[in-house]
């Protein structure tokens, strides 16, 4: 049984159901019945990049470390771990997502976070429930660091849909999208660079982005792939 939540803000789940023209421009996607072979140069190029960039941010997240326990000593309702998972999928199984905690205990649903529930976080969203640096973390994006961890071990790719929570997963399926069941969840993608914009959630891009995913030679996807992270830098 589905769990009906008590709280989730409608900008947690903006992503739209296809239309004709992409189910009529891209029928061959929606023919696929099975998760598409990961390119081995992508593969390569994910671990490369997701532990260089581990080892660039080491530092950071040591500071950061050390700013949550210093915040837990001054504020004892503040204090706990830096880091929090929940279950999402990429390309059609479950995984551990890890972020940074924002919030502060008092606002987690301990059962829910014992199941990898996304509801058990999802107070994160409403801004007086975050500790003095989970808003610092909030607001640089910072939260989202642990997921180069995610790209190191193949749960994720660097470019790609971003994966969803298990309920919202089950929600973009039943609404016709199959792409996070084709190929690995991403840190950034097509659709995830618009962010801001009216053309965010719009499912085209995913639908694009898997396209040239199967026509591009091995090196033409490293290319697509990396323009996109360039706008994604600016982006943010």
């Amino acid at each position: 049984m589905k769990r009906t939540p008590k709280f989730e803000p409608k900008e947690a789940f903006n992503y739209q159901p296809p239309n004709s023209r992409i189910k009529g421009e891209y029928d061959y996607i929606f023919n696929l019945n099975s998760p598409i072979k990961v390119r081995f140069i992508k593969l390569l190029f994910d671990k490369l990049f997701s532990l260089m960039v581990l080892l660039i941010i080491s530092p950071l997240l040591l500071c950061l470390l050390i700013a949550y326990i210093i915040e837990g000593k001054i504020i004892p309702e503040n204090k706990g771990p830096i880091l929090f998972y929940y279950n999402a999928v990429s390309a059609g199984k479950t995984f551990r997502k890890y972020k940074i905690r924002l919030i502060k205990m008092k606002f987690i649903d301990k059962e829910g976070a014992k199941n990898g529930d996304w509801h058990a976080y999802s107070a994160e969203w409403t801004p007086e429930s975050r500790t003095y640096v989970g808003g610092f973390v909030k607001k640089y994006y910072l939260d989202e660091l642990p997921q180069f961890y995610n790209v190191l071990t193949g749960d994720m790719s660097i470019v790609g849909p971003r994966p969803l929570a298990i309920h919202h997963y089950e929600r973009d399926i039943e609404q016709g999208n199959i792409t996070r069941s084709l190929i690995k969840g991403g840190l950034i993608g097509l659709g995830h660079i618009l962010k801001g914009t009216p053309e965010m959630g719009k499912p085209i891009y995913e639908y694009e982005y898997i396209d040239q995913y199967l026509k591009r030679t091995s090196l033409g996807l490293l290319w697509l792939d990396f323009t996109i992270i360039l706008k994604g830098v600016f982006l943010y």
